[in-house]
């Protein structure tokens, strides 16, 4: 029994593709942010032949990490309509992201904030000392 587990073949990546993943890590540098804070994704969207940046601002529900470089869910009330979006740490598409407060919470998914509007929704944010 032993013997037929070690002659499986185990599906290989090309060399090309690990080189190119390794790439997109090395040239990528994100902040470090977590579930609470509030971000600024500025994001690649192609409409036709044409390519502009779209800002999305909201509040990081889930940072996610995996092999294949995880992602994170940012949630923003648009027109009185909640809007999530998911952005994968490694995508081209993500070409920067700023921190624009850095909020306290005590959960790391913040599903809950989906129930709530207004005030009730708001997150301690933490006081940033002057370095």
């Amino acid at each position: 029994m032993e013997e037929t587990m070690n002659n499986q073949e185990t599906p290989e990546t090309s060399e090309e593709e690990t080189v190119a993943v390794e790439n997109t890590k090395a040239e990528k540098v994100l902040p470090n942010f977590g579930p609470g804070d509030t971000i600024k994704v500025h994001a690649r969207i192609k409409e036709g032949d044409k390519e502009r940046i779209q800002m999305f601002q909201g509040v990081v529900l889930k940072v996610k990490q995996a092999a294949d470089g995880g992602n994170f869910t940012v949630r923003r009330i648009s027109y009185g309509v909640g809007v999530e979006r998911t952005f994968p740490f490694l995508s081209p598409n993500v070409t920067k992201v700023e921190i624009m407060k850095k909020g306290r919470v005590r959960r790391a998914r913040l599903f809950y904030l989906r129930k709530l509007s207004g005030k009730a929704a708001r997150i301690k944010e933490v006081k940033q000392t002057p370095s």
